[in-house]
């Protein structure tokens, strides 16, 4: 089979766990490219990690004929246009969460990717651990499930990092929260409706316009289960991403779902353990890779896919609504906003 040829578009950090490190334990992928808005900092990007090509454009990279697919880590308001102009050149896309903007953005991507026969897969990565694999299992033998409850937390030392920037698709419910909210929607089977909201929003602009450094939302699922989660940014604390799943025949928690290959599941029945493991193994980005790499060279089914995105993407923004807190907007033209490296 033919290496898959992955360039990446600017010089994120999150590349380095996401592809680059994953990229050497997969044998079916290779990292051929990287782009940045400034050709000296894809060079410099490039000769670190060994990547064989560099370009001072994404839109040089996407004309590459070398590149098949893209890695797409730019920040949140860029998702769905580079995306979109991905698709247009016809490369395969794993796009970082959250997969667009707001659901108006994310189903223009979804209709994009359907219509071009690519994969397009959102990296959510963590649905694609055994780990994860196994609480969904534990959830159903003890189900039916009744209640969810997830939190998430992320430790952002800089009050002026780009996630709290609502420009550009910043907030606690962007970027930790719709982990919780694919991750319910997926133990639940079914699509929710936000009930109830509350955000503590940073200082909106003479716009109304505020990034939420916490968000806390009530769902409520068509078959009657319920479901509540909280993601929070704060400026020191730990990171916590805690998973309870309440079923008419047990309760499951799992500690640390977005990074199960570092976590522990533990299920009880009528006060008795029945399950106690540990994740352990690859990283969840390796086995995301590998499920990427996978979709091309098969039948391009994953379960993260560009049409599942927009039923998350619908949820944050009937929450953002419930919260009285504005959608983060779509962006202009593609480019990069002002004063970000790229």
């Amino acid at each position: 089979m033919d290496l898959l040829r992955i360039g990446t578009l600017g010089s994120s950090r999150i590349s380095l766990p996401a592809l680059i490190e994953p990229a050497a334990s997969v044998g079916e992928v290779t990292v051929t490219a990287a782009a940045a808005r400034d050709k000296a900092r894809a060079e410099a990007f490039a000769l670190r990690h060994g990547i064989p090509a560099a370009f001072g454009s994404y839109e040089e990279l996407l004309a590459d004929p070398d590149v098949d697919a893209i890695y797409n880590p730019l920040p949140n308001s860029l998702h769905g246009p580079w995306t979109l102009q991905a698709i247009a050149a016809g490369k395969h896309v794993l796009c970082e969460k959250p997969f667009a903007s707001n659901a108006a953005e994310a189903a223009q991507v979804a209709d994009a990717a359907r219509t071009s026969g690519l994969v397009v897969m959102e990296a959510m990565h963590y649905r694609y651990h055994p780990l994860v694999r196994r609480l969904r299992e534990l959830a159903a033998e003890l189900g039916p499930v009744r209640h969810l409850q997830c939190w998430t937390n992320f430790a952002i030392a800089d009050p002026s990092d780009i996630r709290y920037d609502f420009d550009l698709g910043g907030g606690a419910l962007m970027d930790g929260g719709c982990y919780a909210v694919d991750c319910l929607r997926m133990l639940a089977g079914d699509e929710p409706s936000v009930t109830g909201a509350l955000a503590d929003p940073v200082t909106a602009d003479p716009r109304g316009a505020a990034a939420d450094r916490s968000m806390a939302a009530r769902l409520a699922f068509p078959g009657g289960t319920t479901g509540w989660f909280e993601s929070s940014f704060t400026l020191d604390g730990e990171f916590r991403a805690d998973l309870h799943v309440i079923g008419r025949g047990g309760q499951v928690w799992l500690d640390n779902f977005i990074f199960p290959h570092r976590g522990r599941l533990i299920a009880t029945s009528d006060g008795t353990v029945v399950a106690d493991e540990r994740g352990g193994g690859e990283s969840t980005y390796v086995h995301q890779l590998r499920a990427f790499a996978a979709a091309i060279a098969g039948d391009g089914q994953v379960p993260t896919s560009a049409a599942h995105a927009v039923g998350t993407m619908r949820v944050i923004d009937e929450a953002y609504r419930a919260a009285g807190l504005a959608l983060r907007p779509t962006a202009g033209p593609v480019g990069g906003p002002a004063g970000w490296p790229g």
